[in-house]
């Protein structure tokens, strides 16, 4: 079966070549018999040139990462040793889309282990705590408990509520999971298997999105499925990447002392991927099974998504600044795009356009099939790709990003720091 897919990956990277090569042979003899009569057609020439040069290497880009996504899924999941007692610690905030639903997929583990399920609000009254209640009633026999603080220790309302939160954990093994994030049963299990490997001080997990009813709910849950997925998967394989996702992150109460503790945080914005650096500084791995979780996409208007997306991709931004430029390598047909609009409409710049969108396709496809889901994207890939590399741009164009409703500054180490208006 291995032998099998490796010889229909050798196929597909055939094909893939094959048609690059076409491209860029096409984009070269157009260049070749370019007529330039002035300056002025100079400079739109060499940016067609450059865009279309930048769309190759982007669709080699796309058709290495529809590789690697399946090698990445096809790996073996660490078996725990044991079992032991966990702390779930849930941060919560508002009554979210399906929040009870999501919050219920982490109380029915297959995990023979205690857990003890831990949330946290900054109000009493929040309505968040009304799905805890129901799941009370749900799960009688499950150790819940509650907190409710309003301390503060820097912007970052997330690492101030989990701080909080910790002064009740029951248990030396911690799992850290965001509210809208729904779990398989066997994700503790893959967990703690994870962690228990040796030299691992930190497990986190990539993230699928799970969309809301409506079709802006659906391209953000595509920009995240096949831009963000197959990003990672590709840096972690040529070792540019070093993530830490705080949709999902368990590590335990030793590693946790050891880093210094979660307030330090409390001015981040990226406060997930600075968790993982200071275990990596402790010497410690930081592991990311081939395991999925689900992460929520509720925003229904166009506004929302871009906004929501922005604030994203300006962490990544702040995370890794050189990483985050070479990632316009990723929109192969954006770029052929505008090699076809700095072209003028040259039948070689369309040609590439096409060949792009349909490596992007194949990464769609590619994708689904490596994590078990139904493709259903295909018909909004153009405007998809579009979207995103729109929010691509525009998260240079400014340090600011709003969350929760607060507006804050990001500076060059990805500090936050609230921006008072007048």
């Amino acid at each position: 079966m291995m032998d099998r897919a490796r010889a229909k990956g050798r196929t597909g990277g055939i094909v893939a070549m094959a048609v690059i090569a076409i491209a860029v042979v096409l984009a070269a003899i157009e260049m070749v018999h370019l007529e330039l009569p002035g300056f002025a057609h100079v400079i739109p020439a060499v940016l067609a040139f450059v865009c279309a040069l930048c769309a190759v290497v982007g669709i080699v880009y796309t058709c290495t990462a529809s590789a690697l996504v399946g090698r990445f899924f096809a790996r073996e999941v660490a078996v725990p040793r044991e079992f032991p007692a966990v702390t779930l610690a849930k941060p919560l905030h508002g009554d979210e889309w399906q929040l009870e639903q999501h919050l219920a997929s982490f109380f029915e583990q297959d995990y023979p282990g205690q857990v003890q399920y831990l949330f946290g609000v900054h109000d009493s009254c929040d309505e968040a705590l009304r799905a805890v209640d129901r799941l009370r009633v749900r799960y009688p026999d499950a150790n819940i408990t509650v907190v409710a603080d309003a301390r503060l220790y820097g912007p970052n309302r997330k690492i101030a509520n989990l701080v909080n939160m910790l002064e009740q954990a029951e248990h030396d093994v911690l799992c850290f999971a965001d509210s809208d994030v729904h779990v398989d049963r066997d994700y503790l299990r893959h967990v703690v298997g994870a962690l228990q490997q040796p030299g691992v001080g930190l497990v986190t997990t990539v993230y699928r999105g799970l969309c809301a009813p409506g079709f802006w709910p659906r391209v953000a849950a595509s920009l995240t499925n096949y831009h963000f997925l197959p990003g990672v998967v590709t840096g972690l394989a040529i070792g540019r990447a070093r993530p830490c996702f705080g949709q999902s992150i368990a590590m335990t109460r030793e590693m946790l002392e050891r880093i210094g503790g979660l307030a330090q945080f409390s001015h981040h914005l990226a406060e997930d991927h600075a968790v993982g650096e200071a275990v990596r500084r402790a010497g410690a791995e930081v592991s990311i099974p081939p395991i999925l979780v689900r992460h929520a996409c509720v925003e229904n208007t166009f506004t929302k998504l871009f906004a929501h997306e922005l604030r994203w991709s300006r962490t990544v931004r702040a995370a890794d600044r050189s990483g985050h430029l070479g990632a316009v390598l990723m929109h192969p047909f954006a770029l052929a795009m505008l090699a076809v609009a700095f072209s003028g409409g040259a039948t070689p710049a369309w040609i590439l356009a096409a060949v792009a969108l349909s490596a992007r396709a194949w990464l769609i496809w590619q994708t689904d099939r490596a994590t078990g889901d139904k493709t259903r994207s295909l018909l909004s890939l153009p405007l998809c790709e579009m979207v995103q590399f729109a929010i691509y741009v525009a998260s240079f164009c400014s340090s600011g990003v709003v969350w929760r409703g607060t507006r804050f500054r990001v500076d060059r180490n990805g500090m936050l720091s609230p921006v008072h208006e007048t």
